[in-house]
């Protein structure tokens, strides 16, 4: 986790001329958080609702799919502050974002020489970086206080419910945020 991670990487010449924009650690860093996403969201929706309960057979059955559930959770988290440590400062908000945002038509009609000069990250890249980081913190909070196993003794049936609604609402949102930077790549 060094400056080097978000600074300009070294430049590859030949056809084509290549740059690594990442270190190999940091694209290691987010394939185990965005492998983690999607298998908690598969078996996410695998509990959410007994018709995508089917999904819940690409993690053995239903009782393996709740056992793993919270586990590739804690690996969601960890893996996703590592990303947070390598890359929060290269997201903070500049004035030149509000610019970008500004011109967001523009982004979209491809048409990217009415935009501003940005560093690293453009607006919607820093929006989706601390989407994520809420998200993931208000999914693992919520996510530890419904997991019956370790932790149902510490809190009260109203508390879980009001947490298992947050947590749904918030899995939606991330998956949401999933789709965008996945698209915007």
């Amino acid at each position: 986790m060094t400056a080097h991670d978000v600074e300009p990487g070294k430049v590859h010449p030949g056809k084509p001329v290549t740059v690594d924009r990442y270190t190999v650690g940091a694209r290691i860093n987010h394939w185990i958080t965005a492998a983690s996403l999607i298998l908690l969201a598969l078996s996410g929706l695998a509990l959410f609702h007994p018709s995508l309960f089917f999904l819940s057979g690409l993690f053995g059955g239903g009782q393996f799919t709740r056992f793993i559930h919270p586990w590739i959770g804690i690996v969601l988290f960890f893996s996703f502050f590592g990303l947070f440590i390598r890359f929060w400062k290269a997201n903070l908000w500049k004035r030149e974002d509000g610019t970008w945002l500004a011109r967001i038509r523009d982004v979209l009609a491809n048409h990217e020489e009415n935009v501003p000069e940005v560093g690293k990250y453009n607006a919607g890249q820093k929006f989706v970086f601390w989407a994520m980081s809420v998200l993931i913190v208000i999914l693992i909070s919520s996510g530890l206080v419904i997991w019956d196993q370790y932790f149902s003794a510490y809190t009260t049936v109203g508390q879980q419910r009001v947490a298992l609604l947050i947590h749904a609402i918030a899995a939606v949102a991330i998956i949401g945020v999933w789709i965008i930077h996945a698209y915007s790549a």
